[in-house]
């Protein structure tokens, strides 16, 4: 097999990866952090890994299109029917994704540097995939109640989310954990979770094409890209589902397991 066949290989690999745990709680950064590492494929970057991110992304609308399109309609039939219930609704929430979204762009847009350098630390990983094992297990523990999200939580929600930009510390883990702990439901938890994606991965696709001529040779490795893109919009489609009845039936501490797992051996395989 020629090297540019490998590289596709390994480019669909991270691309189902990335599409299977983008959205189950065990950080899809880490395990791409840690996939690049041991297939020994460093020259995508962030730039690749957005750009998987992105086909996740797409996963994610095609889902979530009804919630999505009802958000923009009432963005702008607030101004035209202010008195209507499910508009009043739809634009509660949209200010509520837009205020949670603020921490994370505030780390994009000030601290890019410092995340591109916590991409290329395979040893930062371990020890976060440990704490995304560890908020999961103690979802466990978590009395089941149903309060509404409101702006304070939602806020806290996209802190959680900024704070998940570290490779190891899962998105989806921490910000439904965080929903969890304060109160929501686990549907309402896990839907605002999957809606608060959607501008992060939106804001970090575009603010990773200003680097393209710098970071990946898109000429050179166009198919591995499509290629890999492709799978992780597949299999996203695939984890939504699937991480949905793992919420609504309580059962997010399997996943603490795995993660807690993985770091275990992880550390043990690096130090022998």
């Amino acid at each position: 097999m020629s090297g540019e066949h490998v590289a596709i290989l390994k480019s669909i690999i991270l691309g189902l990866v990335q599409g299977l745990t983008e959205f189950l709680p065990v950080s899809s950064s880490g395990h791409l952090v840690l996939g690049t590492e041991l297939l020994g494929f460093r020259n995508g970057g962030l730039f690749f890994d957005v750009f998987l991110h992105f086909g996740t992304l797409m996963a994610l609308v095609v889902f979530f299109h009804r919630d999505i399109l009802a958000m923009v309609r009432s963005f702008f039939q607030r101004f035209y029917r202010p008195d209507d219930p499910v508009v009043r609704k739809f634009f509660a929430l949209d200010l509520q994704i837009i205020c949670a979204t603020i921490p994370a762009v505030i780390v994009g847009l000030f601290f890019k540097d410092q995340v591109e350098h916590l991409f290329a630390s395979p040893g930062l990983v371990l020890p976060m995939l440990a704490l995304t094992g560890v908020m999961m297990v103690a979802t466990r523990f978590l009395p089941e109640r149903s309060l509404p999200i409101g702006m304070f939580q939602a806020v806290a929600i996209g802190c959680a989310q900024a704070v998940s930009i570290t490779p190891g510390i899962s998105r989806s883990g921490a910000t439904i954990f965080i929903a969890l702990l304060l109160g929501a439901g686990r549907d309402d938890a896990a839907r605002f979770s999957f809606l608060l994606a959607v501008p992060a991965l939106v804001g970090a696709f575009l603010l990773s094409i200003f680097d393209l001529p710098h970071t990946f040779d898109i000429n050179a490795q166009w198919l591995g890209l499509a290629l890999g893109t492709f799978m992780s919009f597949v299999s996203g489609l695939f984890a939504i589902y699937w991480l949905l009845g793992f919420v609504r039936r309580g059962q997010l501490h399997w996943f603490g397991i795995y993660c807690l797992a993985v770091s275990l051996a992880g550390i043990v395989y690096s130090t022998v």
